[in-house]
């Protein structure tokens, strides 16, 4: 059982590093589906994940066709505002691997894609009358969390000792 998170296209440096981070905090695979709208060389992609960069699994995919192929018949959950369900109303611990995909910032998911995948769908509940999107890194951490709670956080620390520990 594995949680994967896919991004679609993603355009925002800043965004990519961030969710780069959380990924190897989970030992998250982190799938890139291309055309990037920046370089991973970026400047600010490094700045947001430099130090973690080198520890992230990263699966760069041509296109969505291809990621589609690569990820086969394997359970995939497309994270938008326009779904019909909650990403709290899936079982995730299922013992089965689990393919989160997020949109790309300016334009989220192409229209034809989820309307194929609409029972795959899946909404974080918010006020769409003031926002009108949250920030990606914000929504795949929430996601990913919900995921890993559910699975009872395999192979993550639940406590840690630190030498210079604050609370001790």
């Amino acid at each position: 059982m594995t949680n994967h998170i896919v991004l679609f296209e993603p355009c925002i440096p800043a965004n990519t590093g961030n969710i780069a981070r959380t990924c190897a905090a989970t030992n998250t695979p982190l799938h890139l589906i291309e055309p990037l709208g920046f370089s991973t060389d970026d400047k600010m992609l490094k700045r947001a994940g430099l130090d973690y960069w080198h520890d992230v699994d990263i699966t760069y995919h041509a296109s969505l066709e291809a990621f589609l192929e690569y990820v086969g018949e394997q359970p995939l959950h497309l994270i938008t505002k326009f779904a019909n369900q909650t990403y709290v109303d899936v079982n995730y611990a299922d013992d089965q691997s689990h393919f989160f995909i997020f949109g790309k910032e300016t334009t989220g998911l192409p229209e034809p894609f989820m309307k194929k995948y609409e029972r795959q769908c899946l909404r974080i509940p918010m006020n769409d009358e003031h926002v009108r999107s949250l920030n990606l890194s914000n929504t795949v951490a929430l996601v990913l969390y919900e995921a890993l709670r559910q699975q009872s956080f395999p192979e993550l620390e639940l406590t840690h000792v630190y030498e210079h520990d604050k609370l001790k």
